[in-house]
C-alpha cells in the first residue's frame, strides 16, 4: 500500500512511504480524492540475526557512552523521531515502514552476557531507548527488553533508562533490584500535555497524563526518576515547557532535560507533510520559528547547537528551563551518576573460578 501526500492513517504517525537517500528510484502516488482516514495496516515483526548488541557513542553532545537496541523502527509512530533515517540502510522507507516494519533481536540477552563477559570489557552505564522505544507496544509480548534487564541486573550493571511507555512498570520488580544499589535511573518522555497534539503526533504512544502517572509509580517504588521535555517544536508545544516540569515534579521527578526539534535526513519532508496535514493554519509560522533556532535551516547538524539550537528564541528557551529546574528543585540527568564498582562477572557453568588466596 502506498498513500498519497495528506494521507492519514489512523494509528499511524504518517501514511507515506518516502524512499530512503539511499533509493535509486521512487514512486509517487497520484493526490487522494479525499482524506478519509485509512484503517492502520498491521505491524510485521522481522527476527534479526545479531552478533553484538552494545553500540558505542563518540558523539561529544551526548552523554552516554553505551547504548542497546532491541529493536529497529518503532510501532509508536512519533512523526518527528530522529531515528527514522535508520531504515533507509535497510532500504526500507523511513515513513510508515519504519513504524510498521519492526526488526527484532530474540537474541539480545545472550549477546549481551557474551560482551558483558568478555576480560576486556570496561564498565560504563548503558542506555536503554537512546534510539527507539525498548518498551514499544510489541515488547508486551516478546519480552526482550525484560531478558535485557535480566542479565543487567544479574551482572549489577548500571543502566539508564528512556521511554514513552507505560509499559516499563511492568518490569518494577527488576527496576527496585537495580535501584537498591544505585544501577538505574528512568527517564519518561514527556512531549505535550495536550491528549489531541499526542494523538496526532505520537499515536501508539502512553497519553500524556499516562506518563506522568507513571513517574509518580517508579518514584514511589524508590526507582531514581526524570523527565524529558522532548522534543520541544517552536509554536507547536514550547510553550507548554514549565507545565511539562512542574507536573513532573508533582509526580516525583528528580531530574530534567529537554531536547531541541531536530529533522535529520528524511525526517524533515517528514515533518513538514506532517505539519501541512495535521496542522495547516499552524504550518509556516512553526516552519519559520525552527529556522530561526536553526540558523536559518530547519535542521543543524552540528555537536552542541544540534540539542539546544541557537539565536535568540533558542536562548529563551534554556532560560526558560533553567528558572523551572531552579524553581522544582531539579538537577541535570547527567548529574545522577550510577554506580560501575558493583558490575561483576557471575560464575556460571564451565566458568574458572578465581582461585582462593
Amino acid at each position: 500500500m502506498s498513500l498519497p501526500p495528506g494521507s492519514v492513517i489512523r494509528g499511524r504517525g504518517v501514511a507515506a512511504r518516502p524512499a530512503g537517500r539511499f533509493a535509486r528510484e521512487e514512486t509517487r502516488p497520484e493526490p487522494a480524492d479525499d482524506d478519509t482516514p485509512v484503517v492502520a495496516p498491521e505491524t510485521e515483526l522481522i527476527p534479526e540475526q545479531i552478533r553484538s548488541i552494545i553500540s558505542r557513542n563518540q558523539s561529544p553532545d551526548i552523554p552516554f557512552e553505551q547504548s542497546v537496541n532491541p529493536y529497529r523502527g518503532c510501532e509508536h509512530g512519533c512523526v518527528y523521531c530522529y531515528a527514522r533515517p535508520s531504515h533507509a540502510y535497510l532500504d526500507l522507507s523511513p515513513g510508515l515502514d519504519f513504524e510498521q516494519k519492526i526488526y527484532t533481536k530474540p537474541e539480545a540477552a545472550a549477546v549481551l552476557r557474551q560482551e558483558l563477559s568478555k576480560r576486556g570489557y570496561r564498565c560504563s552505564p548503558i542506555t536503554l531507548g537512546a534510539n527507539t522505544d525498548a518498551w514499544q507496544p510489541v515488547e508486551r509480548e516478546l519480552r526482550i527488553t525484560r531478558q535485557i534487564l535480566e542479565v543487567l541486573a544479574e551482572f549489577r550493571h548500571p543502566v539508564s533508562i528512556i521511554t514513552k511507555s507505560a509499559l516499563v512498570e511492568r518490569d518494577l520488580d527488576l527496576l527496585q533490584d537495580l535501584a537498591r544499589d544505585n544501577l538505574v535511573h528512568v527517564l519518561v518522555s514527556v512531549t505535550t500535555l495536550d491528549d489531541e497534539l499526542k494523538r496526532r503526533m505520537e499515536p501508539r504512544t502512553a497519553g500524556p497524563r499516562r506518563r506522568i502517572e507513571t513517574i509518580r509509580i517508579l518514584s514511589a517504588a524508590g526507582i531514581p526518576c526524570g523527565v524529558l521535555a522532548a522534543p520541544m517544536i517552536p509554536g507547536l508545544n514550547d510553550h507548554e515547557l514549565e507545565n511539562i516540569l512542574a507536573a513532573s515534579a508533582d509526580a516525583g521527578a528528580r531530574f530534567a532535560g529537554y531536547v531541541l526539534l531536530r529533522l535529520p535526513h528524511e525526517v524533515e519532508p517528514i515533518f513538514g507533510e506532517w505539519l501541512q496535514t495535521q496542522y495547516p493554519l499552524k504550518a509556516a509560522k512553526v516552519l519559520s520559528l525552527i529556522r530561526q533556532v536553526r540558523g536559518g535551516a530547519l535542521n543543524d547538524a552540528q555537536f552542541g547547537s544540534r540539542m539546544r539550537g541557537s539565536g535568540p528564541l533558542a536562548a529563551l528557551l534554556a532560560q526558560r528551563f533553567a528558572a523551572a529546574c531552579r524553581r522544582h528543585g531539579f538537577t541535570r540527568e547527567s548529574e545522577a551518576a550510577l554506580d560501575t564498582t558493583r558490575f561483576r562477572v557471575p560464575a556460571g557453568p564451565g566458568t574458572q573460578l578465581d582461585l582462593l588466596d
